[in-house]
């Protein structure tokens, strides 16, 4: 038989595509058709490049259930279709399968032989795990009475308009509905029909086909089976920065100040917050060392200086922290201080987002609570809309943070996780102390010296000890205690000065912290000129910064300390006029607070007179700057 040279595209006229026939019923556009299947008498929307005349098609149908999108598998069905998989997959193996062996399998599974071997027939017709999923009775999703080509046509509208890269609103797919109804001469659905369909769409279906596909997976993926090693409390713990979704005021002015950054580490075993650090800084390691820090010290003190009732059982070491790629987690600092404290350290794989769920879908938590503040600014402009959030500002720095821990303790730590089917609170004590199946991990130590703790996770520096003692960025700091080790060289190396770890509060440079390796502890080394104010090293950076765009040639300490006097006489007659200058009011007040709490130390500051000797001017690394590991980062290995 000769092939017709073309098909011809009208209603009525037979055709085949996808080795079937069909039967044109309606012309939907230039290159779709709705067509009925001769066979199974199912409408298809075909594409016109996919016809081609009927004498090639095929007239052996496969029968059998369709194969549902993916997308709108329930996990619960998916688990399903997987016990029902394992049931018959050693008699799908049998080669000497017999009606006992079937039985056999039934009763184990406690359903009838009948349905096992219904199940063997949908899998091998099929040879998808899908055509194991339950198959619902009465009208199949998405049915809700009209006849096929118009649920086809607006089926079709929704895939083409709504799920695409373009991002159409409802509307515009209620119009293409009416047009292609309009097209194949049948009455258009109302339009509370077509948002309807658009509604009962999976949220994670519709961000991948709009374009969304990580968020998708952050949202709304599941972290299938246990987080690898997260076998008991604190076994891992992941960290994060946020920008909060508020606008904080000034202290003393109640001006508008900005958005803080909300440093958050959670247990993944529990869920349970483990730490928390908040500030007006751009993320940092000083942020993510002091939330660490956080994480492992008893928190009664620190609730009681925020007057937040309530219990917060959770301190001791963490076996592994896992964060993403930022800088400031990859930082040397950190990666001290955590091998200090034999903490396994490990990056997730880049562009895996989805390996940080726990934490981020926290924050997505805290943020719908945080949205419930004055002065929220919503997650997106449209939200915002109609509302001043500067304008409704109430909140200071202390008093969000007090909102947000209250909000931890008391609301978080005790309400049902969806995830656990539990609280929080009660999965942390099971895995402390047990339950009648399962046996206790234990209390966790509790750290000896939560001031060591935090002064571990602090930038540091190495240097030499000099006659006049150290200096850094410019800054000498003196104490009698550093007076053994001037000009001290390396054990058996004697011509190779000795370096000293030195560490340093970016919140108030006014002392340093010297870790002698005899007496094994930090002590205070305050400045050598004790005149001198506290500073933070984002003062000390404006002052350097604008020194050298002065034309200062050189820039020593008097000329930084004259130039932070300038520029806070500055700042504090601008306080309320502009937000960049209330934060710096706030670093400045913040840094004076550092300074007063500190407790005086005992000793007495003798400062010997200034020698000629070659004076160390390595700048100490700034840790907004730390950057790398010595040694490469391997992606860890995840199994889910």
């Amino acid at each position: 038989m000769t092939t017709a040279a073309f098909v011809t595209v009208k209603p009525g006229a037979i055709v085949g595509a996808l080795g079937k026939k069909f039967k044109i019923t309606h012309i939907l556009g230039v290159d779709n058709v709705l067509a009925e299947d001769l066979e199974s008498r199912r409408i298809e929307r075909l594409s016109v490049d996919q016809l081609e005349p009927a004498s090639s098609a095929s007239t052996s149908l496969t029968e059998g259930i369709p194969t549902p999108d993916l997308e709108d598998i329930s996990d619960g069905d998916w688990k399903q279709a997987h016990e029902r998989f394992a049931i018959i997959s050693p008699l799908l193996a049998d080669q000497d399968r017999t009606r006992a062996k079937v039985e056999q399998a039934a009763a184990t599974a406690g359903v009838h032989a009948g349905t096992i071997y219904e199940w063997i027939k949908l899998y091998t017709n099929s040879l998808q795990l899908s055509s194991l999923i339950p198959q619902k009775r009465g009208r199949r999703r998405g049915n809700k009475g009209l006849d096929e080509s118009t649920e086809k046509i607006v089926r079709s509208a929704i895939e083409d308009a709504f799920l695409s890269k373009q991002r159409l609103r409802p509307q515009e797919v209620i119009n293409r509905v009416a047009t292609m109804c309009r097209t194949a001469g049948i009455d258009a659905p109302h339009p509370n029909t077509v948002r309807n369909r658009i509604r009962e769409l999976r949220p994670d279906r519709v961000l991948r086909a709009r374009g969304h596909s990580d968020q998708a997976r952050n949202k709304f993926a599941p972290i299938r089976g246990n987080f690898p090693g997260a076998d008991f409390p604190l076994a891992v713990v992941q960290i994060d920065h946020t920008e909060a979704d508020i606008i904080v005021v000034e202290d003393e002015t109640r001006l508008p100040m900005g958005r803080p950054t909300v440093t958050l580490a959670i247990d993944v075993f529990s869920r349970m917050i483990t730490g928390v650090y908040v500030s007006m800084e751009k993320p940092s390691a000083v942020a993510a060392g002091m939330c660490l820090a956080n994480s492992m010290s008893p928190k009664n003190e620190y609730l009681a200086a925020l007057e937040v009732p309530g219990e917060w059982p959770v301190w001791g070491r963490i076996a592994k922290v896992h964060c993403d790629n930022a800088k400031e987690f990859r930082g040397a600092m950190l990666s001290k201080a955590c091998e200090q404290y034999a903490i396994d350290l490990e990056m997730r794989p880049v562009k895996v987002p989805h390996y940080g769920g726990h934490i981020e879908r926290y924050m997505g938590t805290s943020g719908g609570e945080i949205r419930t503040l004055p002065g929220t600014t919503f997650s997106n402009t449209r939200e915002r809309k109609g509302y001043d959030s500067e304008k409704e500002s109430a909140l200071t720095l202390k008093e969000f943070e007090q909102r947000l821990v209250d909000f931890i303790v008391n609301v978080y730590h005790k309400r049902l996780h969806s995830e656990l089917e539990m609280p929080p609170l009660r999965k942390w004590e099971i895995g402390l102390l047990g339950d009648s199946t399962q046996p206790g991990k234990g209390i966790p130590e509790v750290p000896s010296n939560p001031h060591r703790l935090r002064l571990d996770f602090l930038p540091f520096v190495e240097r030499t000890i000099q006659p006049y003692g150290v200096v850094i960025d410019d800054v000498f700091y003196y104490h009698e205690v550093l007076n053994p080790w001037i000009n001290a060289t390396e054990p058996n190396q004697s011509r190779i000065k000795r370096k000293f770890i030195i560490r340093r509060d970016p919140r108030d440079i006014s002392v340093v912290y010297f870790y002698d390796p005899e007496a094994r502890e930090y002590y205070e080394i305050p400045y050598r000129n004790a005149a001198h104010p506290p500073i933070s090293l984002w003062e000390l950076r404006a002052a350097q910064k604008r020194l050298r765009a002065e034309g200062e040639a050189h820039v020593d300490e008097e000329a930084i300390f004259d130039a932070v006097e300038r520029m806070r006489a500055r700042v504090e007659a601008a306080v309320t006029k502009t937000k960049a200058a209330r934060r710096q009011i706030h670093r400045i007040k913040t840094t004076k607070r550092q300074a007063k709490s500190r407790a005086t130390q005992p000793a007495e500051r003798a400062a010997p007179e200034r020698t000629e000797l070659q004076v160390d001017r390595t700048p100490m690394s700034d840790p907004m700057d730390d950057d790398i590991f010595g040694s490469p980062i391997q992606p860890f290995d995840i199994k889910v």
